[in-house]
């Protein structure tokens, strides 16, 4: 009771609350403080993101650089930032002593620098599409032509890249970029947000069919190496060294026709009606026992079907049928 009058009597103290209309200077002043507040706002945020840019450019550039940056990068927001001893930084660099002289992980942090830089590019105001496919292309290859050997860092390059301690010791984790995925490991999203629209675009089918048996490709090395048995844990359960895991296994007899069949049905719609009909066909009959077929024949069915009045048909590219 005694704190309710307290405050009643602090309420009763204030004084009394006025209508006051704000004149056109006012409002002019205000705005015109608010666009100078905005101004100086997004001139800070643009120099933290060149200063990161150019730090990130730079340890991409060697094996050695991209582990300093990544120490330097982890003193600052694990234990400065949480306001830990010097000393403690030390100790945690000496136990991590053997993972750090890994060169897998200072692979991995090149690659995951790369893309982080490309997310950044993908944020602009204008970003040079083309550039960006051909760029996230590239640093995709790259990754999974080396899955084996990067299986030990696979979570490295799974992670978001706005996530990692690069983005976080710079303050760029609230970059907003739409259609675009945050980790080179996110291949569907990775191939239908970025490199498969370039080809469907411009009716490249040889381009558009060699981007999606790239991606059954790198899904396959995913399931391969990235699975959660590795070499030792194959050998204490008496798998051979030499044998692919049961998800890479599962992977080919279930997903890999799946995957077929959306490549085909892309093929259809942006122009390849004829061979990809003649292919989607020869699919269900090899396929006929897939858990799938039974829809495949449904969505073939309404491809096949005329189309109706007014309804724009898929003209096929001169000089680019695929086979």
């Amino acid at each position: 009771m005694k704190f309710h009058l307290i405050m009643m009597c602090g309420l009763l103290a204030l004084p009394a609350a006025r209508a006051d209309v704000l004149s056109s200077s006012d409002r002019e002043a205000l705005l015109d403080r608010l666009a100078k507040l905005q101004a100086e706002a997004d001139s800070r945020v643009d120099a933290r993101f060149r200063t990161a840019i150019t730090a990130y450019t730079a340890a991409m550039g060697s094996d050695d650089q991209a582990v300093e940056l990544y120490l330097n990068c982890v003193e600052k927001v694990q234990f400065q930032d949480e306001q830990k001893k010097p000393a403690d930084f030390r100790e945690w660099r000496r136990k991590e002593s053997e993972r750090l002289s890994d060169p897998a992980l200072r692979t991995a942090l090149r690659h995951q620098l790369r893309w982080l830089v490309l997310t950044l590019q993908a944020a602009s105001e204008d970003p040079d599409q083309g550039a960006l496919a051909s760029n996230a292309r590239s640093i995709v290859s790259a990754i999974f032509d080396d899955a084996k050997n990067l299986a030990s860092q696979n979570q490295v390059l799974r992670e978001s890249v706005l996530g990692s301690v690069f983005a976080q010791a710079y303050e760029i984790t609230n970059v907003k970029v739409e259609k675009w995925p945050l980790s080179p490991a996110q291949l569907e999203q990775v191939y239908e947000e970025v490199l498969l629209p370039p080809y469907r675009s411009t009716g490249n089918l040889t381009g558009l069919r060699t981007a999606w048996l790239k991606r059954m490709e790198q899904e396959g090395a995913i399931r391969e190496f990235w699975s959660e048995r590795d070499n030792e844990g194959r050998q204490r359960i008496g798998m051979a060294a030499n044998m692919r895991p049961p998800a890479y296994e599962k992977f080919v007899a279930d997903e890999v026709p799946e995957l077929m069949w959306e490549m085909e049905t892309d093929l259809f719609k942006h122009g390849d009606q004829a061979g990809a009909a003649t292919r989607m066909l020869a699919h269900l009959e090899k396929h006929i026992g897939h858990r799938s077929a039974s829809g495949w024949t449904t969505k073939f069915r309404e491809l096949l079907a005329p189309a109706g009045p007014g309804t724009a048909k898929t003209q096929q590219p001169a000089g680019d049928t695929v086979r």
